[in-house]
């Protein structure tokens, strides 16, 4: 009954009891089923593939103002995923779907099912149906412990994460029961003014063109495309990484043609500001009537990633060049990872053991 609670009031009369009643307003289910997702593996690239060759996108104004250039980028964005979208096939998920499942599977249950009803109407012996029945439940068992077993001797370093939720099970999800807040309605509008406050910015009439600043080029795309999870959950557009990595394949101009605008004239779309918010519990809070007891994951649009490493590639780079960055960083910086950090600090410790201080 949680999903469909509203809101409750303490304002009945009494009963003459020492417990307070309570009127307790429930919200009318959806009768809907939530739409369904998109089958990002039965996409039609063959389709797609020559028609996003042949796409072009049209330059925005020569003086955009903060308007005109958010509808650049919405046409610009949608005329690429309308395209993917329109020959992308939806899932069909169903809650009786069985990954362990097999054929033989179905044959067993074809011969429960059959002498069942034969036992109930005494045309079956009951010692048959009862061995269908063990020999039915059993070989389940069987099939989930193989499955289970295949699962885990396939584990990578991309889903071994996966390996231990599934063995640990989940926790149950705590909904937020804020002060003054007795709504779904409510509760959003209090964490949206704390996590995320209003800050005006007026914009100015028309943007400020960036002359130093070069176009994107083909192969700075692919760049910022690598090190991006084809995994990672998707923004409100849905469309993950894998297909961005596909439609530069496909036109390796599309995507260029789409942030060089952005970058060049400064300015960051609303529509990139668009993100779903995922509220989660901190554990260990002492109480869970305060917004700050909760955190907040928030999944922004696919773009929007890839311009924020367009971005930050350059600006690292430039870094790393005029030495502005401490010798010993490793972290964020392309070629150095763990093993270069492990490997200064066992040279500083070494060098400070050598001179006989104390470490």
């Amino acid at each position: 009954m949680l999903p469909y609670f509203s809101s409750w009031n303490p304002t009945l009369p009494p009963t003459g009891s020492d417990h307070t009643a309570l009127s307790i307003i429930l919200s009318t289910p959806l009768l809907k089923p939530p739409p369904r997702g998109l089958n990002w593996k039965l996409t039609d690239w063959d389709h797609i593939s020559p028609l996003l060759t042949d796409l072009t996108l049209a330059a925005p104004h020569a003086l955009p103002t903060p308007n005109s250039l958010d509808l650049w980028f919405d046409d610009s964005l949608a005329k690429i995923t309308h395209l993917i979208t329109s020959n992308t096939p939806t899932k069909r998920p169903s809650s009786y779907s069985k990954p362990w499942w097999t054929p033989g599977l179905t044959q067993l249950r074809g011969i429960y099912y059959h002498t069942t009803p034969l036992m109930r109407k005494n045309q079956s012996l009951p010692a048959v149906a009862r061995t269908a029945r063990n020999k039915y439940f059993k070989a389940i068992q069987t099939a989930k412990r193989v499955h289970w077993s295949q699962f885990l001797a396939n584990v990578q370093s991309q889903s071994v994460w996966d390996a231990r939720k599934i063995a640990a099970g989940r926790a149950p999800d705590r909904f937020p029961t804020l002060e003054n807040a007795s709504s779904p309605t409510e509760i959003n509008n209090t964490l949206l003014q704390h996590f995320f406050p209003p800050r005006p910015s007026p914009s100015p009439l028309i943007l400020p063109a960036f002359k130093d600043v070069p176009p994107v080029s083909p192969a700075e795309v692919p760049s910022a495309l690598r090190k991006s999870s084809s995994t990672s959950a998707p923004g409100p557009s849905g469309i993950p990484y894998s297909i961005c990595k596909q439609v530069q394949k496909a036109n390796e101009l599309l995507l260029p043609a789409l942030f060089t605008p952005l970058l060049t004239n400064g300015y960051h779309p609303l529509g990139m500001k668009k993100a779903n918010g995922i509220v989660l519990d901190k554990p260990g809070k002492p109480d869970y009537r305060a917004p700050a007891s909760f955190r907040i994951i928030v999944l922004l649009a696919t773009v929007s990633k890839i311009l924020e490493r367009l971005s930050a590639l350059p600006l690292a780079s430039a870094a790393r060049s005029l030495g502005l960055l401490h010798t010993n960083q490793c972290g964020s910086l392309a070629g150095l990872g763990c093993f270069d950090a492990i490997a200064t600090l066992t040279h500083e410790v070494g060098k400070l053991q050598a001179a006989a201080f104390k470490v």
